[in-house]
């Protein structure tokens, strides 16, 4: 039996970079169009001041892989990881250090639906939130759309002109530092929202026609970002899972009710969107991508990954678990 790999932070991002991260999720996206993939819906529990622990997982069956990744998220920083495993023999196959890999696969959903949904032109790009999503991000959509300008706003001043200083050093853009979310919006082609925000932050009345918003933040229903007219003047609802959005997307659940009320028929999944080549058309005004972040995206690169790994000889290899037989007898007395 082959040894199972443990593939380090520095090897996913020797091995992948954001352009190559969306080539293998579309890959992977049209994989579940065509029933060949299926995720497990997204789980988490919540403690203290705004920690959570979370659990999404998916099977690639046909291609032998099932896989979960999971991590906790606290004030102090998360350690996110996914396992994959033989899904015939249930042998570990590769654990996987996720951070990266977590920020590309976020990164390459929003590059694959702005591609989709963006107006093939749209050249003037505000994102809003500085945090560790929003470098990913900036490069997603520069893989996809000429970009010739950037706005940013964080309500961190220092923390905002940090992150326009980074784009400036990485990309061949005008970036600049707006002063509130509404200049940052104003007449923007592409926007996309990845902040912690607990209610909404931005309203219709920010966004010019035509516009194609990414919403990537609110991933719990104890958060929010967008509001209610927003939705109102939306075109196209994509969102990476259905059933995920109807039970964890406090904003999507406020303005269409429970899942079995008709309106969720206006929601697409974003493999539903790529296998049939859907895209923007003329008449649409906004356009929305809800993301909530879905097993089968991070099994998409994680399946790469490793077989990358495997053919360029990286990660560490090590030994299979074995089974142990549990201590029957006890080794102290318990009585009530």
């Amino acid at each position: 039996m082959t040894s199972p790999l443990w593939i380090s932070e520095a090897e996913v991002v020797a091995m992948m970079d954001v352009g190559e991260a969306i080539v293998a999720l579309e890959k992977g996206l049209r994989t579940e169009a065509r029933g060949e993939a299926k995720n497990m819906v997204k789980t988490h529990v919540s403690w203290g001041d705004s920690s959570t622990l979370h659990a999404i997982g998916a099977v690639f069956a046909k291609e032998q892989f099932a896989g979960t990744k999971t991590w906790a998220h606290t004030k102090g920083g998360a350690t996110p990881l996914l396992i994959l495993f033989d899904s015939e023999s249930g042998a570990l196959k590769a654990i996987i250090e996720a951070f990266a890999l977590g920020q590309m696969r976020t990164a390459s959903a929003s590059g694959v639906a702005t591609d989709l949904l963006a107006p093939k032109d749209a050249d003037d790009f505000a994102i809003i939130g500085t945090g560790k999503q929003a470098i990913t991000q900036v490069a997603a959509i520069i893989a996809v759309r000429p970009v010739k300008r950037l706005r940013v706003f964080g309500p961190n001043e220092e923390r905002r002109e940090r992150f326009v200083a980074r784009v400036k050093e990485e990309f061949e853009i005008e970036v600049l530092a707006a002063h509130s979310v509404a200049e940052a919006l104003e007449g923007a082609s592409i926007i996309t929202v990845a902040t912690r925000a607990t209610a909404p932050i931005i309203g219709a009345g920010m966004i010019a026609r035509g516009a194609h918003i990414n919403a990537i933040g609110a991933i719990v229903p104890s958060r929010a970002e967008i509001a209610r007219d927003i939705l109102e003047r939306c075109d196209r609802i994509v969102v990476d899972s259905v059933s995920q959005a109807q039970e964890l997307s406090r904003e999507l659940i406020d303005f269409f009710g429970a899942a079995d009320q008709e309106g969720w028929q206006q929601v697409t999944s974003l493999a539903n969107l790529v296998a049939a080549g859907e895209t923007r058309v003329a008449k649409d005004d906004l356009t929305l991508f809800k993301s909530l972040g879905m097993g089968i995206s991070d099994l998409a690169l994680g399946i790469e990954l490793y077989r990358k790994a495997r053919a360029m000889g990286l990660g560490r290899g090590f030994a299979q678990p074995q089974r142990a037989t549990p201590k029957l007898r006890a080794t102290q007395t318990l009585s009530r």
